[in-house]
């Protein structure tokens, strides 16, 4: 019983760890057939959002698997995801914006450019069903 465990658990944490880079190295690759600053913010929030969590998680289990469960580590763990996650959207939005309104060329195929329509006329097109 304990080896198929041992190889459930290897299949597991190496399934975490694999995928978190392929999620990486896709982004990574990715960054080269984009144009602008916009495309490429967008294409690396998959690595920052689900990547980099899942190998904490895969470390997490690897840890524990390997040395005995410890509360400490799995609050570090839980804190390190959940700020991760939140962080990696927040700041993709937020490097968006900064790299729109920075006058930064954006590719034209990007529709609809909320942005660069004025708040009011946004709001107004908002309330009418129009996008």
């Amino acid at each position: 019983m304990n080896a198929v465990l041992d190889v459930v658990m290897s299949v597991l944490i190496a399934v975490l760890l694999l995928g978190g880079a392929f999620w990486i190295l896709t982004a990574a690759l990715s960054m080269f057939r984009v144009h602008d600053a916009l495309s490429r913010i967008n294409v690396f929030s998959p690595a920052t959002g689900l990547g980099l969590p899942m190998i904490v998680l895969g470390a997490f289990l690897d840890h524990t698997w390997e040395d005995g469960f410890e509360i400490a580590v799995l609050l570090k763990t839980l804190l390190t995801v959940v700020a991760l996650v939140l962080v990696s959207s927040v700041a993709s939005n937020a490097l968006a914006r900064a790299a729109y309104l920075s006058g930064n060329p954006v590719d034209p195929r990007t529709d609809p450019q909320d942005l660069a329509r004025p708040p009011a006329e946004e709001a107004r097109d908002r309330a009418r069903g129009d996008r």
